[in-house]
């Protein structure tokens, strides 16, 4: 039987394929990393719209700059940080919105991070149905200063490791547990009438 090929390997092999002109093998960069790259968009700008340009100004910009790629850290990685900037320079340019406009579609790990540190007792229906419990959290979200913002997104809806964060954001595996801690003491205010004695989960 085949050994299946290592993603980052996968990755690389695309990105050299697409250097040479084979729009296919971008194609298939971009079909398996769209979502994970909206949903960080969407995660920082909490619009679908203003997510969906991002995502396809940063995968543009990508493109663009293959030729400079170096492949440390690897690919997703590096398309990471693009969107992550391109995000935050779209929030220096436009402004940030004090209203979310709420995706149904997306795809994220809020309600299930909330619910994980509720009371056993919780009922959603009872209390707050799930759309919106994560329409809830997305609002507490968007009120975090964008750096904090990032290291929600990333570590609770997204699920990358605090050594992943600090590759993408360029900054120490400290500052991301630093700016982790302070963004979930921000929600755990917010967010205390859903969350038992107000608190947040943290990580073992």
């Amino acid at each position: 039987m085949a050994r299946k090929k290592d993603p980052a390997t996968e990755d690389l092999e695309l990105v050299e394929r697409s250097r040479a002109g084979d729009h296919e093998a971008f194609s298939r960069l971009v079909t398996k990393y769209e979502k994970r790259i909206y949903h960080l968009a969407y995660g920082m700008l909490g619009n679908r719209d203003n997510a969906l340009d991002v995502t396809q100004e940063a995968f543009i910009k990508a493109y663009r700059a293959l030729q400079g790629f170096r492949g440390g850290g690897g690919f997703h990685t590096w398309l990471y940080r693009i969107t992550y900037n391109q995000a935050i320079d779209f929030i220096r340019k436009e402004g940030r919105r004090t209203h979310v406009e709420f995706d149904e579609t997306y795809v994220t790990g809020t309600a299930e991070y909330v619910q994980a540190s509720l009371s056993p007792e919780f009922n959603p229906g009872k209390s707050v149905a799930q759309k919106e419990l994560s329409r809830v959290v997305m609002d507490a979200i968007q009120r975090l200063p964008e750096h904090h913002r990032a290291v929600i997104v990333l570590r609770e809806v997204e699920g990358h490791s605090y050594q992943e964060i600090a590759r993408i954001l360029k900054i120490r595996k400290g500052t991301v547990m630093s700016r982790l801690h302070y963004a979930r003491q921000q929600l755990q205010a917010d967010l205390t009438p859903y969350i038992e004695e107000g608190k947040i989960r943290e990580d073992r």
